[in-house]
């Protein structure tokens, strides 16, 4: 069982920049060894992926809506993964999930290879 916390999300204007940031905690849960990724899901959209990170950050994923743009991390003595958002877009505007993938495995694409999910941070991009 793990539980993934997020912080970072607010308002900022277009142009801006935020820093995501996601620690999973449960005494189970080997964080060091998964994949992890962002997903966001917008007003009567469905939930996308954003960015992944391998286990040791070498290899990543990005859509290409925000490639160039976000960055994703993480640092496994903290248990924590994060996204740099930079140049944001009014069309960034959404609820971003932190998420685990069901197996040790590469990038899943598909949110149904994720089993475990955050609570969600609101990010909202005014123009």
């Amino acid at each position: 069982q793990v539980q993934l916390v997020e912080s970072g999300g607010g308002l900022v204007q277009a142009g801006g920049s935020l820093r995501l940031s996601c620690t999973a905690r449960g005494r189970t849960f080997s964080f060091s060894i998964y994949t992890m990724a962002w997903f966001r899901q917008a007003p009567g959209k469905e939930r996308d992926i954003v960015a992944g990170i391998t286990w040791n950050g070498g290899n990543t994923y990005y859509a290409d809506s925000v490639k160039g743009r976000f960055t994703i991390s993480r640092d496994n003595a903290k248990n924590t993964v994060y996204l740099q958002m930079n140049s944001l877009k009014p069309e960034d505007t959404a609820v971003y999930y932190c998420a685990a993938p069901r197996r040790v495995s590469n990038i899943p694409i598909s949110r149904g290879e994720y089993a475990n999910w955050g609570q969600g941070t609101q990010v909202t991009v005014s123009s």
